[in-house]
């Protein structure tokens, strides 16, 4: 059986862990307006959470957790690899449709890689008070502010 106790997250982190879950909830998102949306209006909030969301997260994550680690950690290394491919995902508007349904695999793929890999890795290796003095001015507090909820049943508007 495996095992399923949640991961005891360093409380520093906590806040980085809230961004991935609301990624997780993008990720929900994505798969639930596929099945009922105009893929137009999908796009459209995946722009709006990438700007204020993601690139924040990730320029958090780049600045000042990553180098915790150093540039020469593989870790470090395959979290910046999918960082640049995200990017380039979002910002894709060749193939709307094939861009969302990646963004949903690999936006997942990469947020549980981050919670049970590499910060279970920054757990082990630097100490709370080195990851509090790193993070303490720079709260990740955001809210959502999108006023479409095409993945709520009532939003109407199906393909």
């Amino acid at each position: 059986m495996a095992n399923t106790s949640p991961l005891q997250r360093n409380e520093s982190l906590k806040d980085l862990s809230r961004d991935h879950h609301h990624g997780l909830l993008l990720c929900w998102k994505i798969r639930t307006g596929l099945k009922t949306v105009d893929h137009s209006r999908i796009k459209a909030y995946t722009d709006y959470f990438f700007k204020e969301h993601l690139l924040p997260h990730f320029k958090l994550e780049e600045k000042y957790i990553f180098p915790l680690l150093g540039e020469e950690s593989q870790l470090v290394q395959q979290a910046m690899t999918d960082h640049t491919r995200l990017r380039k995902l979002f910002n894709n508007e060749a193939n709307i449709l094939e861009s969302l349904m990646q963004i949903e695999v690999e936006l997942e793929k990469h947020i549980r890689f981050e919670e049970r890999v590499l910060f279970k890795e920054l757990q082990r290796v630097i100490s709370e008070e080195e990851l509090a003095s790193r993070l303490k001015l720079h709260g990740t507090e955001r809210t959502d502010t999108w006023e479409d909820k095409f993945w709520e049943k009532s939003s109407g508007n199906r393909v």
